[in-house]
């Protein structure tokens, strides 16, 4: 936990501090209890990022702090909050915000463990399990809560939880929250926040505008301390690049894509032919995106940016040529598919986001032999290029089972009485489907929507549903599977790893994996219109540039309407302002 020297002394060399900045303190600097906090951790030393951040958590001064994951940020904030919480008190007197339930258990265990035997109690909250053991948690009266924003705030609109005893929030990686989708779910929390003053700590990789914006918000008169050992990241437009195998570059795009999260992409590519490949990739895949190249005519030219400037288009893809007089201020990121064929491009294309003070994202995706181009352009325009690792299948299905966690409990909690009915209805087959009975009602409702959409509002008879009448609609299912074509198929991967938690055999996990990739790509990137797979075509399979197969299957699809990143709302009231987005109707 402490680490090396030289690990101390290279994050040592990049410190912003606050103005009156706190000294630095040491653990012989500290109390008894917290000393024995570290002891049982087995830390004979703060690590950086702890000996700068406690002094300001003690003195209740409001902190954005920049550092780096693995820097020892979790003890940094966790010390000081048991040093800070009464144990003879049973109730949550610290919220700490985390992104997925991996680190929502991280910090949990961590605290446990620095803790020990002083009394003071920690409980980790997040979706995708039941409720009864986080529920018998509150009863008893955890002072330390540790969670994802959206199960937090299901329990306190059940009001299973009270923030009224509250002292210290914390954001724990608010960059990814933010990517994720929840900013809407954080702006709902912060309702049932206490009317007295707080403390509140934001800790983050990068600190762009939309998250300082997110800080403005939930902190007071916050001041900026940084740790990075690389650079201080608050400038407007960040520019990233990603290392990719050439031959499976369009498929890493849609992994950056369901990463990064972005609000609206303009996505350059350097042959027309590469853009019209890139662009049925993506319609395929489900993403509402659109194409621009010069060959396009002037009245479907204006209509394509109408649709980008009304928010109705989310990805647009298009050459230099195409995109040459345009203006879209509201572009959340650039996405370069390949690097430009002349170095001064690569300028104008990121300088289209990031404008008027908004916050913005220049993207790379590059070869081995392509990096070392784009490493040119970064020296020749002296640009801080950083490279981001690449995400992988795990990554992805990481990511998309928090977000549809968060989406699923969020349409539970705004499902009017008829659609409840029909839910009441179809929680038999729901049961048969799922592994634990508290799991019933998320199938119950990705049920419903899924017969809404594919075979209509009524069932007939077969709302009465005995066991032949759920045989039949299990039927119904595994000819709606069997119509999806390859990439429809291939898209159920990255919510393979949720579907596998929720479903009740191996041969359920298909359809349950079906029902959530429907319902995810309805509400984070539009509507979904159910079309049977077509009778197979006798035609050869072409090698498309980009490395990938792509049959084309079907009537080619157009961009839907109501894109938009999961979620709704954002902060600040611009639309890249911190928030992960929301659909845009």
């Amino acid at each position: 936990m402490a680490g090396d020297a030289s690990g101390r002394s290279r994050e040592e060399q990049v410190v912003v501090e606050p103005d009156n900045a706190l000294p630095k303190v040491s653990l012989a600097d500290l109390s008894a209890a917290v000393r024995e906090a570290a002891a049982r951790a087995s830390w004979p030393e703060l690590m950086p990022v702890q000996a700068k951040t406690i002094p300001y958590v003690l003195a209740k001064r409001d902190l954005m702090i920049q550092s780096r994951t693995g820097s020892g940020k979790t003890g940094a904030f966790v010390l000081p909050i048991l040093e800070r919480v009464s144990a003879e008190k049973n109730a949550c007197q610290a919220l700490i915000l985390a992104p997925t339930r991996e680190l929502a258990v991280q910090v949990a265990d961590q605290a446990a463990v620095l803790a020990g035997d002083s009394g003071v109690r920690s409980v980790a909250v997040y979706g995708g399990v039941g409720y009864g053991h986080q529920v018998q948690a509150f009863k008893q009266g955890a002072h330390i809560v540790v969670g994802t924003p959206g199960r937090i705030l299901d329990h306190l609109l059940n009001r299973n939880l009270s923030l009224q005893d509250l002292e210290i929030l914390v954001f724990d990686e608010a960059d990814r929250m933010l990517s994720i989708g929840f900013y809407p779910d954080m702006k709902q929390l912060q309702r049932y926040l206490p009317e007295r003053r707080i403390n509140g700590y934001m800790f983050s990789a990068t600190f762009p505008p939309r998250v300082q914006s997110l800080a403005g918000e939930f902190l007071h008169d916050p001041q900026f301390l940084s740790l990075s050992r690389d650079h201080v990241h608050v400038a407007e437009v960040e520019h990233v690049y990603y290392t990719v195998p050439d031959m499976e570059k369009d498929r890493c795009l849609i992994r950056v894509i369901e990463i990064e999260n972005p609000d609206s992409a303009l996505i350059f590519c350097n042959t027309r032919t590469r853009v019209g490949y890139i662009t049925a990739v993506l319609q395929r895949f489900g993403y509402d995106a659109d194409q621009l190249t010069s060959d396009l005519g002037q009245p479907a030219r204006e209509k394509v940016l109408g649709r980008v400037r009304e928010g109705k288009l989310r990805f647009l893809v298009a050459t230099d040529v195409a995109a040459r007089g345009i203006d879209l201020p509201d572009l959340s990121h650039v996405i370069q598919y390949e690097p430009p064929d002349e170095t001064e491009m690569y300028i104008h294309r990121a300088g289209r986001t990031g404008r008027a003070g908004g916050a913005g994202e220049a993207i790379s995706l590059v070869t081995m032999l392509e990096r070392l181009l784009l490493r040119r352009i970064g020296t020749e325009y002296r640009m801080d290029l950083q490279e981001r690792p690449l995400p992988s299948d795990e990554d992805v299905a990481k990511t998309v089972r928090e977000r549809v966690t968060a989406l699923l409990e969020a349409r539970l909690r705004t499902r009017d009485e008829e659609q409840d009915a029909r839910m009441q209805q179809l929680l038999p087959m729901a049961r048969s489907l799922v592994a634990d009975e508290e799991h019933a009602p998320l199938v119950a409702l990705l049920l419903d929507e899924h017969f809404e959409k594919t075979v209509g509002t009524s069932l007939g008879g077969e709302w009465d549903l005995d066991e032949e009448a759920i045989l039949r609609l299990r039927q119904k299912l595994a000819d709606h599977l069997r119509d999806r074509d390859k990439l429809q198929t291939e898209r159920m991967q990255r919510v393979e790893l949720l579907a596998s938690s929720l479903a009740k055999s191996e041969e359920d996990i298909p359809p349950v994996a079906m029902l959530l990739d429907d319902f995810y790509q309805r509400e984070a990137y539009g509507e979904v219109v159910f079309v049977p797979r077509p009778a197979p075509r006798h035609e050869e399979r072409r090698r498309h540039p980009g490395g990938s197969d792509f049959g084309h299957r079907g009537p080619r699809p157009g961009g839907r309407p109501g894109g938009g990143r999961p979620g709704g709302g954002r902060p600040g009231g611009g639309r890249r302002s911190p928030g992960g987005g929301g659909r845009r109707r």
